[in-house]
């Protein structure tokens, strides 16, 4: 037990999902596990403990941003030895080739800061997903009726962003799309010696404007919760 997981020790499984919405991680888990518990409900960041096709699978909600994301990812590694540690989100599209619905599985992260920026001072570290999980994610996402994209993502420390010029000019340099815990989670893997990746669906567009209905979320973000599972496990 940790200050911010209530789950015992031996309660969180070697392969841990991490929505951002905590509902998400308690949809994903009745949905896609077999006799899951809940193992944790501190401060409403539900996470849940089951089985997928025979393997044990923790699923725990990290909440919005990069800090947030970095206590729930360091208490796991830590504290209850996580060994593979997998983003699972939405994501907002910033190539016209990337459509609402699509699957991106994020090769790099590029931030502007993390809570892990005083570590490198003046050094511009890279953090990248691990490349096993990554090559297994694109299979599993080719045997899906699901656009599928492989590169470089961008995790911002804000959701309401005031830069219009970065974001032109991240789109100018290839960058993907843009969500909010990426880049956090592959430096800490990278720091620990831990398997990491994001796999993220495309729910709205910002050069389109484009936006996946509620209504229509659960199919494309089911897509992704496979492919994930399917990713740790291959």
């Amino acid at each position: 037990m940790t200050v911010h997981i209530g789950a015992n020790p031996g309660e969180i499984a070697d392969t841990v999902l991490m929505p951002g919405d905590p509902y998400r991680a308690k949809w994903a888990a009745e949905t896609f596990l077999e006799d899951a518990v809940c193992v944790n409900q501190v401060r409403g960041m539900l996470g849940f403990t089951g089985n997928w096709k025979g393997n044990r699978v923790t699923i725990q909600g990290s909440g919005m941003g990069m800090p947030s994301l970095s206590i729930y990812a360091n208490e796991l590694i830590r504290d209850y030895g996580a060994q593979t540690l997998i983003r699972i989100g939405s994501a907002g599209g910033m190539q016209e080739a990337v459509k609402v619905r699509d699957i991106i599985v994020a090769m790099t992260a590029s931030t502007i800061s993390t809570p892990s920026r005083g570590f490198f001072r003046e050094m511009s570290y890279a953090p990248c997903a691990d490349y096993g999980l990554l090559a297994a994610a694109v299979n599993a996402a080719e045997t899906r009726e699901v656009g599928c994209h492989v590169g470089g993502i961008y995790s911002s420390d804000v959701f309401y962003d005031e830069r219009p010029d970065l974001t032109e000019q991240l789109t100018r340099h290839g960058v993907l799309a843009v969500e909010m815990e990426a880049a956090e989670l592959y430096t800490l893997a990278a720091r620990y010696g831990r398997r990491a990746l994001a796999v993220l669906t495309i729910s709205d567009h910002l050069v389109t404007g484009e936006a996946l209905p509620s209504d229509q979320r659960e199919k494309s973000f089911g897509d992704m919760v496979e492919i994930a599972l399917e990713a740790a496990f291959a």
